[in-house]
């Protein structure tokens, strides 16, 4: 089944759609935000949200988390996973702001990424939601599968599914294409049950369950 969907098209339907904010993690200040993103690794955004209203309270400044003990700190964020690397990252990533960024976030690429705990996912959502900049695609589960089920790439690898959409979109539409694809991935193109009578691709789609075709994401 040739694949009729452009990423062009699937964008601009999708924002006609949609309304997401740059990114669906609550903060107040630069520092929270990379935080939160971490936090939000094999964890979703509403558990995160959840846990930091509560830790946003207790650490405001990049040296209130190099003060804190390791096994407190990873008391404070147990319930977002893997907390035990998490919050030994987040320290060291901490301390490596004052020593080396006077407390503050980066804002280039390559100075996020040599980060503990920030890949390009973290940066690119960084990036495009504190400073406007447009350096990658934030390549979360949910761009994952619609990228596969909708045929925007054949990859597994979430650095080549990024470089795929990067060649199908213009470099304007990056940053926004992550909130979006998020936003249809909760509500029409979810994991499990996925709505295919409500989509609006529903015809296009080659992995569109009205058309009788499987899921080309479980492939």
């Amino acid at each position: 089944m040739p694949n009729n969907l452009s990423a062009q098209a699937i964008f601009t339907k999708l924002a006609k759609l949609y309304r997401p904010p740059k990114t669906f993690l609550r903060h107040r200040t630069h520092l929270d935000l990379l935080i939160a993103t971490i936090l939000s690794a094999q964890c979703t955004d509403k558990k995160v949200n959840e846990v930091t209203r509560t830790l946003f309270k207790k650490y405001r400044k990049a040296e209130d988390y190099v003060k804190v003990t390791q096994s407190e700190f990873e008391k404070d964020i147990r319930q977002t996973g893997f907390f035990h690397m998490k919050a030994k990252n987040i320290r060291t990533l901490c301390h490596i702001l004052l020593q080396r960024h006077g407390g503050r976030v980066p804002k280039t690429m390559d100075e996020l990424v040599k980060l503990p705990g920030v890949g390009r996912k973290t940066a690119a959502i960084i990036l495009y939601a504190l400073f406007g900049k447009i350096e990658g695609i934030a390549v979360d589960t949910h761009v994952m599968r619609l990228s596969k089920r909708m045929g925007l790439t054949k990859s597994k690898d979430p650095k080549k599914i990024e470089k795929d959409l990067m060649k199908a979109l213009t470099k304007s539409k990056w940053g926004r294409i992550n909130p979006l694809m998020i936003s249809h991935g909760r509500k029409v193109c979810t994991a499990k049950e996925r709505k295919c009578g409500e989509c609006v691709f529903k015809k296009e789609c080659p992995s569109s369950t009205i058309m009788k075709r499987s899921d080309k994401a479980r492939r």
